[in-house]
């Protein structure tokens, strides 16, 4: 088996899909133009790594009060100090961040609705 996607019923569906593009860096690889408009997002390597979606009949998860270590989306970052800043700007928010023994840098944030990102600067690559 072979992993595919994730997938996140959101209440903002456009919105979130752009914030993920132009922030993170993803590119649309699949879009439903209509309801519940499932879009398949892919990182920087064209693998398709997470699903939006609206589904009005069905919940989208509220993590704006979740802790963050019940559920992240985890992405690489060169510099996790420049892209925390960067995304600080763009509107997500600060939780926590831990500098590890090994020189890994290790930052939790929030994007503008509330869905935790981890940006992940490890010393040593996995």
């Amino acid at each position: 088996m072979t992993f595919e996607h994730f997938a996140l019923n959101v209440v903002d569906i456009k919105g979130v899909v752009n914030w993920y593009c132009t922030h993170l860096g993803l590119t649309i690889a699949n879009q439903q133009r209509e309801s519940p408009y499932m879009t398949f997002l892919a990182d920087s390597t064209h693998r398709v790594v997470i699903e939006f979606y609206k589904r009005e009949d069905e919940l989208a998860e509220d993590f704006s009060n979740r802790h963050p270590l019940t559920f992240h989306v985890a992405f690489v970052s060169e510099n996790a100090e420049k892209d925390k800043q960067r995304l600080l700007n763009a509107g997500a928010s600060f939780f926590d961040e831990i500098l590890k023994e090994d020189g890994s840098h290790l930052v939790m944030l929030r994007d503008p609705w509330g869905i935790p990102l981890q940006l992940c600067q490890r010393t040593v690559k996995f």
